[in-house]
């Protein structure tokens, strides 16, 4: 059984040493978590899916099912202050150093320079998401369908979510009653 403090270890080093928050995160913590073999890669992908569909930052989400997941109510609260208790006291620090730095043009051109691995520390663990998920030339279609929308016409995922689930049940009680009327 993982220990409370081994929990609270990893999240916190997860926390401290990740740049970008939530989809920044997720690359580092399913290496944490599936390498030591605490979810399996299926778990951390529903995990992160249930992350994802409830309200709130999806790192601290990801952290309270894992924690869960480990050790019930009381390994979510420590996965959680493992997870934000780093951000928070380095966030304290730079906000109590950083005013007298942030016009300065090196920390500006660092600021600027971290930005592109960000963007790639988001887009592999969704690329890899969408390769293990999509096992159908039909849901690459409905991941591209969803993601047009989102990223070059302003829809809020939101909506595209709302209009899935509608289609996905539509669908279903179609191929329902079709497979009942089939049968003799």
């Amino acid at each position: 059984m993982v220990s409370y403090l081994q929990i609270f270890s990893i999240f916190a080093k997860i926390g401290a040493f990740t740049i970008g928050g939530g989809y920044a995160m997720l690359p580092i913590i399913k290496q944490e978590i599936v390498k030591r073999g605490w979810l399996q890669e299926e778990d951390f992908t529903d995990i992160v899916a249930l992350a994802q569909a409830a309200p709130g930052l999806l790192a601290v989400n990801i952290s309270i099912f894992t924690g869960y997941r480990l050790r019930g109510v009381k390994g979510s609260i420590v996965a959680t202050l493992g997870s934000i208790l780093p951000s928070f006291i380095i966030i304290l620090a730079i906000a109590a150093l950083f005013s007298g730095f942030r016009d300065n043009p090196i920390v500006i051109r660092m600021f600027k320079g971290i930005r592109p691995v960000v963007v790639a520390l988001i887009a592999i663990p969704m690329l890899d998401m969408a390769k293990k998920a999509n096992k159908t030339w039909w849901a690459w279609l409905i991941t591209v369908a969803a993601m047009i929308p989102v990223a070059f016409m302003g829809i809020s995922p939101i909506y595209i979510l709302m209009s899935v689930i509608i289609i996905s049940l539509a669908v279903s009680f179609w191929a329902e009653n079709r497979n009942k009327e089939d049968r003799p």
